[in-house]
C-alpha cells in the first residue's frame, strides 16, 4: 500500500511525473479539511503571489517561459460579449452586468464538450481567459447581430431576461479571435 502525504498548505500546485498510464498517478483524494496525496503525485506549495495581482499564484518560470514563446504561434481563444447601450443608460449598472455573466456563462456551459472551450476553461489557463465586451445601441441592433452570428455559424446565446422578454445582450462560445472578430470590428468597445 502506498504511503500517504499529507500537505498542511492551504494553497497548492499539484505536478504528474510523466509515465506510461494515468492509472499510475492513483489513487489519490482531497479531504475536506486537508489534503491527502499519495506519493505517486509530486506537490510544490505555491511560493506566493506575483506583483500584479493578489489572487494570481506566482509564475513558474519554466512555465513562463514555454508559454510566451508558443504565444507566437497561437491564435488567441476569445469569448465576446455584446451589451446594449441603452440598457446601461437607463438600468443600475450592476444589472447589465449581471446579464452579460449570465450570458456568458450560459455560452459556456451550453458548449462545455466544445473542445476550445474545455481549452479556454482548462485549469491552466483558468485565470488569463480573455473576452472582449462591445455594446450595441439597443434592442434592434442586438437582434441583428444575433441573426448575422447564426447565418455566420458562430455560436452565441442571445440572452433574453425573463420575465420581461426582453434581449439584454449576448455572449460567443470561446473561439479563436480569427474566426470571429470580423463580426465585431463595427462595434464600439463597452465603456
Amino acid at each position: 500500500m502506498a504511503r500517504s502525504t499529507i500537505i498542511p498548505f492551504p494553497s497548492f500546485r499539484v505536478f504528474l511525473t510523466p509515465s506510461a498510464s494515468y492509472s499510475s498517478y492513483l489513487p489519490f483524494c482531497f479531504s475536506t479539511s486537508t489534503p491527502r496525496i499519495t506519493n505517486r503525485i509530486r506537490v510544490r506549495a505555491a511560493s506566493g503571489l506575483s506583483s500584479n495581482s493578489m489572487s494570481q499564484p506566482a509564475t513558474d518560470p519554466i512555465t513562463t517561459e514555454t508559454a510566451s514563446s508558443q504565444q507566437g504561434n497561437v491564435d488567441v481563444v476569445v469569448q465576446y460579449v455584446v451589451l446594449r447601450r441603452d440598457l446601461i443608460d437607463t438600468w443600475p449598472l450592476g444589472s447589465v452586468v449581471t446579464q452579460g455573466c449570465h450570458a456568458s456563462v450560459s455560452a459556456v456551459w451550453n458548449n462545455k464538450e466544445d473542445p476550445v472551450t474545455i481549452d479556454y476553461c482548462s485549469p491552466d489557463k483558468l485565470d488569463s481567459m480573455h473576452k472582449v465586451t462591445l455594446e450595441v445601441k439597443g434592442e434592434s441592433q442586438i437582434k441583428n447581430l444575433s441573426e448575422k452570428l447564426t447565418s455566420g455559424g458562430i455560436i452565441h446565446k442571445l440572452w433574453i431576461e425573463q420575465p420581461e422578454n426582453i434581449p439584454t445582450c449576448l455572449a460567443t462560445k470561446p473561439y479563436p479571435k480569427s474566426i470571429v472578430s470580423s463580426y465585431f470590428k463595427r462595434l464600439k468597445l463597452c465603456k
